[in-house]
């Protein structure tokens, strides 16, 4: 027993940090959301006080804390989400495309952290190698890129009710429309079975080979790694 405290005790400061990097990396997000809906022209997010980069606007107690805390801890994976920015796609100017774009703004965002967090690295690495030796900064700001390329490949996955499931929506048309709506509103135990179900019972975790496979390709690709 007492090594098993000392393990969590020793793991307690990374994971910590892990969740506050996806509170930090999901509520931006869905500020990305918010951001594009206003610009499209609906100004749902922005009456609701959601059309702000600051997390606490954001932050769901249980998805953005509990639920990745609880992960990290047991299995050393991170789910997290925050609260879904509320829009109208009816007042959206551009429609069903508007639509998507709102849906892609926040894997953008994602992608716009990532680039950013590599870039402060590179930087380091030639202009203060020593900060990035004898510090935490480099683990915060590696955790912090990778955090970012995950949330972003998941979300563009393609299954409701993803951001990904989304982009087709400038392609329906009468019925298909009114369909796809009606299975997001039951779309999360979609997710489950994707996420829980599928790799139990057969051990193949197909989300999990997603963002590792292509997480690591597109982590060299912004690091400079050949």
């Amino acid at each position: 027993m007492p090594s098993a405290l000392g393990g969590y005790a020793n793991m307690l400061p990374h994971v910590v940090m892990t969740v506050v990097l996806v509170s930090l990396s999901a509520s931006l997000h869905e500020f990305g959301h918010a951001y594009a809906a206003y610009k499209c022209g609906d100004t749902t997010a922005k009456d609701a006080g959601r059309l702000t980069p600051n997390p606490l606007a954001h932050i769901d107690p249980f998805g953005s804390v509990m639920l990745p805390l609880l992960l990290s801890l047991s299995s050393g994976a991170y789910i997290a989400y925050a609260k879904p920015v509320p829009y109208n796609p009816n007042r959206l100017a551009g429609g069903r495309r508007d639509e998507a774009i709102v849906a892609l703004a926040g894997p953008v965002m994602n992608l716009l952290q990532a680039i950013v967090g590599a870039a402060v690295v590179r930087l380091l690495i030639q202009f203060a190698p020593q900060l990035l030796r004898e510090t935490m900064v480099s683990d915060v700001l590696l955790r912090y890129v990778m955090v970012n390329i995950s949330l972003m490949i998941f979300n563009l996955l393609p299954v409701p009710p993803l951001d990904g499931s989304k982009l087709v929506l400038p392609l329906l048309k009468g019925s298909a429309y009114e369909r796809y709506h009606s299975l997001q509103r039951h779309a999360l135990p979609i997710l489950l079975v994707v996420l829980y179900v599928i790799p139990e019972f057969t051990g193949f975790d197909p989300v999990g080979e997603i963002i590792g496979g292509l997480g690591s390709r597109i982590f060299y690709l912004l690091m400079g790694i050949s």
